[in-house]
């Protein structure tokens, strides 16, 4: 009958409908699954940290074996990125392809280097590289990948003056290592001191926040590495981690070995730190980049992790989701909603806890070449600062310090030139009184120690330096490659109508023995340019050295 024929046609119709849902979610998925693909396909870069001590040190044939391996390796693979090779190991940041990072990886954990063990319970061979920790980040865009693969021949592979004689064992004073949710519940701990063993410049813009009753966060307040040894030094240190845990990081685990190290000696050979009671010393096993992953709504860490590659600085991953997903949607339309992330309220991206040097506002991302002209650390400055020294609206003076230098009230570089060199002098009487006969020098690079300084009977202390790589040489790493030079003015030279470097510059040295160390370096490669240096009278006729080049460190 007709009520018959009329249900089965709107069962037919349903069924139709429902076929045609079907496709048109079958199509969606198809579609994002090609759209990801795609996106995988163009965000394919992956990034390495990782770092190795080896103990005892390579010797001179060793190092040299080691570090051509690494080298020929890299370029095989098309790696590009830095390596800290040093006697006493590796520091990496790489970037390549997925297959290129691993493939690397695999071929350094079989190097030997002519020094692989037997392990004596399952007698298998273990190798340098055998346990060491790659940390992967894979599908970054393209534009995070570094243009060069540069090897630097260093003689610590974090920069702390304690290389030679000074260097304390890892393997017999380090510090215990935890994996983050071990960390993590140590920093709820009481009678726990947090010592962030970073620069300043990073702390400030992201850090651990303890829960209240918790372990107490310390910041050494460094602008460089070097200066921890001489901050742990002080009594005032010394009273805060007096009858304490003391828990250490960084951002890869790194800076946290040699740290931890140097605190656990002190504790078994020196009276006055014995004394203290410390009652452990523990590091963060594989830094802020592994807690991210293990924690990747944050746990107990604010802000951003700042970090020596191309993305500059970044939060936990879903934290960096909630970003993104105010970004597409907007300000405004998040808010209505109370949106909310994989868990995590839209108002996680917007805890900021630095702020802009220039103005004052909310700020924590470090972008430009702009430095502290008074200690020379990365300047947080924000775009709309930028923009109007740029063009000219309100220019960035000398007295838009880092926060740092307004803390300490550091007003010009010969202060804290004067106070640096007062506070080394004090820790180098200490380090000899108790190497005694074992005392070395600090050296800081390599080539600062085979460097032969040439002749200079003219006594010229002015010289001129070009083909440098301009975007990527500034003081501080000018500096660190001419150590142990002292360079007092650096005039750089930029183009008349653009302001431009260009990849020259004019400096004066302290001595004439100085200036030949320095023409020593002609010839040499630095940040993948051959680097040409010539002694250079001043002329008679104009003013040398040029007012307000004076540099932050001699």
């Amino acid at each position: 009958d007709l009520k018959t024929l009329q249900l089965a046609k709107n069962q037919e119709d349903e069924k139709q409908k429902a076929a045609a849902a079907a496709a048109e979610a079958k199509a969606a998925a198809a579609a994002e699954e090609k759209e990801q693909s795609a996106a995988n396909s163009v965000n394919n870069i992956t990034l390495l940290l990782f770092y190795q001590y080896v103990e005892p040190c390579w010797d001179d044939d060793q190092f040299q074996v080691a570090l051509k391996f690494v080298t020929d390796q890299g370029n095989k693979y098309g790696l590009t990125g830095r390596m800290r090779v040093a006697k006493e190991g590796l520091n990496c940041t790489l970037t390549g392809s997925h297959d290129g990072i691993r493939n690397w990886c695999a071929a350094l954990r079989t190097f030997d280097g002519g020094r692989s063990k037997i392990d004596q319970v399952t007698g298998e061979t273990i190798t340098e590289f055998a346990k060491t920790e790659f940390k992967l980040t894979d599908d970054l865009p393209p534009k995070q990948r570094f243009p060069k693969l540069h090897a630097f021949e260093v003689v610590e592979i974090v920069n702390y003056g304690l290389a030679g004689s000074r260097a304390p064992e890892i393997a017999k004073y380090g510090g215990t290592h935890l994996e983050p949710e071990d960390y993590n519940n140590k920093m709820c701990e009481k009678d726990t001191v947090i010592i962030d063993v970073r620069n300043h410049y990073e702390a400030n813009i992201g850090r651990f926040n303890p829960p209240e009753g918790g372990a107490k966060m310390i910041d050494p307040m460094m602008r460089k590495s070097t200066e921890f040894p001489i901050w742990l030094d002080k009594p005032e240190t010394k009273e805060m981690l007096r009858g304490k845990q003391v828990l250490m990081y960084c951002t890869g685990g790194v800076r946290c070995e040699r740290a931890s190290a140097l605190l656990k000696q002190k504790i078994e050979t020196e009276d006055d730190t014995k004394s203290l009671g410390i009652k452990g010393v523990y590091q963060l096993q594989g830094g802020i980049d592994k807690y991210f992953k293990q924690f990747p709504e944050g746990g107990l860490w604010k802000g951003k992790n700042y970090v020596f590659d191309k993305r500059f600085s970044h939060a936990p991953p879903k934290v960096e989701a909630v970003d993104r997903t105010k970004k597409v949607l907007g300000e405004d339309e998040v808010a209505k909603v109370e949106q909310v992330v994989d868990g995590i309220p839209a108002s996680a991206a917007d805890e900021i806890l630095g702020a802009c040097e220039g103005c004052s506002k909310p700020w924590d991302m470090y972008r430009g070449k702009r430095r502290c002209p008074t200690c020379g650390v990365p300047s947080l400055i924000c775009r709309e600062c930028f923009d109007k020294d740029k063009f000219g609206v309100k220019k960035l003076g000398r007295d838009v310090r880092c926060d740092l230098c307004i803390t300490e009230d550091v007003r010009n570089k010969q202060q804290l030139r004067e106070r640096e060199e007062r506070e080394m002098k004090e820790y180098e009487n200490n380090i000899k009184q108790k190497l005694g006969e074992k005392y070395e020098p600090y050296m800081q690079r390599k080539h600062a120690i085979t460097r032969k300084p040439k002749a200079n009977p003219e006594r010229i202390t002015r010289l001129f330096l070009k083909n440098m790589c301009a975007k990527q040489m500034d003081e501080e790493k000018l500096l660190e490659f001419l150590h142990p030079a002292k360079v007092t003015h650096i005039q750089w030279l930029t183009d008349r109508n653009t302001g431009a470097f260009y990849g020259s510059a004019f400096i004066e040295v302290k001595t004439a023995e100085d200036a030949g160390s320095v023409l020593a370096a002609n010839g040499m490669t630095v940040l993948g340019r051959r680097m040409t240096v010539k002694y250079q009278k001043p002329d008679e006729k104009s003013i040398w050295p040029v007012p307000g080049t004076e540099v932050g460190v001699e």
